[in-house]
């Protein structure tokens, strides 16, 4: 396996590993997804290509030869603060120990690419399996909610009217 900088080549690829991890039927080989609490997009390519091409940001792409089996975003948001996001491993991928190297790699890389003293993320706070696996790997919650998108379609269609996100910290 291979860790590398997501490049706008790679984006068709990324997009469709995304949508697979975290919508629709593909989704639900995995123990990870989204797919029971929204419908609609996950993401959308002029997104991830605004990600790309921000200085300030990355996607991290884990390759298993040519295949992108996993992915994290990591956005700079100074302090020493940098956001973890668009955690992705592929369905079949999943209970591997590919998302314990994924993360190990994204925390690695907002240290030295960021200058990170602490990374957060948000987890829906219905996704509480997932929220105990990031516990697990020494992130904490954090108290603080953050309401979802419901009404921006770019983030998904809500199936339920109670998501919020929670947000989970980790001292580097």
């Amino acid at each position: 396996m291979h860790l590398e900088a997501a490049q706008l080549t790679d984006l068709p690829a990324l997009h469709a590993l995304i949508e697979s991890a975290y919508r629709g039927d593909s989704a639900k080989l995995g123990w990870t997804h989204e797919a029971d609490l929204l419908g609609g997009q996950r993401t959308d390519m002029e997104a991830l290509e605004a990600m790309v091409s921000d200085p300030a940001q990355a996607i991290l792409i884990l390759r298993d030869g040519e295949d992108i089996d996993a992915c994290a975003a990591l956005a700079d948001r100074g302090g020493g603060l940098t956001y973890l996001g668009m955690f992705t491993v592929a369905p079949g991928r999943q209970a591997t120990g590919v998302g314990r190297l994924l993360l190990a790699a994204s925390e690695e890389h907002a240290a030295t690419r960021f200058g990170a003293t602490r990374i957060e993320m948000t987890v829906i706070a219905q996704r509480t399996e997932l929220i105990a696996w990031y516990e697990r790997r020494g992130y904490r919650p954090t108290g603080e909610r953050r309401p979802f998108p419901a009404d921006d379609p770019r983030f998904g269609l809500p199936m339920r009217d109670d998501l919020v996100f929670v947000v989970l910290e980790k001292m580097l």
